[in-house]
């Protein structure tokens, strides 16, 4: 097995291409990445490993079950188990130099873009400027330039109350991808309130993704190397469509230059655990087990726990009320963007920043699957634990089911 060092980053292949230029190594040394080749249609891009024997197991949910193994080579098992790796899939042309920059030093303190001043994104914009301690500036952009004027105003004369907060900036359009995360809450097409729709997240897809493909070309016109956050719903399927839409050159063809999957993550979990939580003492269960996977909306899967104790019943039961909670906002006469906005967006983008694990939709080869995550040091890493095999037959069925649409 060959060994090759640049820039202070150890690279081997297993599939995957070789970086030219590389000097030859004795042996592994940290950081280390892993290079295959395979599907981008299908599979990741850039993520962490702890095991190698976890190179071996199949796109799709089978990533947050654990598992380990030698996977049939010793030496670098080992330290794979040890130490942690990365894993590039080389189909991406621009993988190498995406790896380059995510192992550069990083400031403190991030450069958020956020795009769209409606409810939602002035609701996760004010949250984020009162918790965001690991935010130096937050540049906004709406195409209603009062709005943008008026927040950053209003914002910026927000009490420090003891620790630096980030400041509130208006963003030129030519600017929206000079940052470190971009965050999309702009929406079309959401349905008034009163209106009888079942679904209402999917009733925004198609306005929704129309607008989002804009903003994908033009990350990739900025060879955009941070993370591209889809807050406007449906977040599974926009967010695969911001990464789909990335890649297509100029004749509509894929040609995998634009953003690397984990660059997207979609940001509409959070407040489907936080509902689930907020039905727990009706249901007698216990807030800390509750789990929550899959599709923000129809396909939602929730649980009373992942492992021994799994109840099929109660977790059905626990799964309607928690995926209808919005509808019984909109009862009221409102439309529910409040908990979404902190939710699912705002505190889970700071527990991102923190590199804790938080609820986002992410890449798990055909589609991108709502579960915990976190940001290591080698990359994206899902959580992993045991699941009774009943409740992963329904979480394959969600899956199965993005991968369908």
């Amino acid at each position: 097995m060959e060994y090759r060092i640049q820039n202070g980053i150890c690279y081997v292949s297993l599939g995957g291409a070789v970086l030219a230029g590389a000097k030859a190594a004795s042996g592994p040394s940290e950081p280390l990445v892993i290079t295959v080749r395979r599907d981008p249609v299908r599979s990741r891009g850039f993520w962490a490993i702890s095991d190698l024997s976890q190179l071996e197991e199949p796109e799709g949910p089978a990533a947050l079950l654990p598992r380990s193994g030698t996977g049939g080579h010793r030496e670098l098992a080992e330290f794979v188990r040890n130490h942690g790796a990365s894993v590039l899939n080389t189909a991406f042309p621009g993988g190498f130099d995406f790896a380059a920059h995510w192992f550069r030093s990083r400031p403190e303190r991030k450069t958020l873009t956020l795009v769209g001043l409606g409810d939602v994104g002035g609701t996760v914009l004010t949250a984020l400027k009162l918790l965001g301690r690991e935010i130096g500036e937050i540049r906004i952009f709406d195409f209603n330039e009062a709005q943008c004027r008026r927040y950053a105003m209003e914002l910026n004369q927000v009490l420090p109350m003891g620790e630096p907060r980030p400041v509130v900036t208006v963003c030129r359009e030519e600017q929206l991808f000079d940052c470190d995360l971009f965050l999309f809450t702009a929406s079309r097409g959401v349905p008034p309130v009163g209106d009888q729709v079942t679904d209402v997240r999917m009733a925004q897809y198609e306005a929704n993704r129309t607008m989002i493909a804009a903003y994908a070309r033009l990350a990739r016109a900025a060879h955009f190397q941070g993370l591209f956050c889809q807050i406007s719903d449906p977040v599974d399927l926009l967010a695969r469509a911001v990464y789909l839409e990335s890649n297509r050159g100029e004749a509509g063809h894929f040609d995998w230059q634009g953003l690397l999957p984990e660059q997207v993550q979609g940001f509409g979990l959070g407040v489907m655990a936080a509902r689930a939580r907020y039905y727990a003492p009706e249901l007698g269960l216990d807030p800390d087990a509750i789990r929550v996977y899959g599709p923000h909306g129809q396909g939602l899967v929730a649980a009373n726990c992942p492992g021994e104790g799994y109840d099929p019943a109660v977790s059905e039961r626990l799964t309607c009320l928690t995926r209808e909670a919005n509808l019984r906002v909109r009862e009221l006469g409102f439309k529910p963007y409040i908990a979404p906005g902190i939710s699912s967006a705002a505190l889970s983008i700071l527990q991102l920043l923190r590199g804790e694990y938080h609820c986002g939709a992410v890449p798990l080869g055909a589609a991108y699957f709502g579960c915990r995550s976190r940001f290591a040091k080698n990359g994206l890493e899902t959580f992993r634990e045991p699941i009774c095999p009943e409740l992963f037959q329904r979480l394959e069925q969600a899956y199965g089911d993005l991968t369908a649409e």
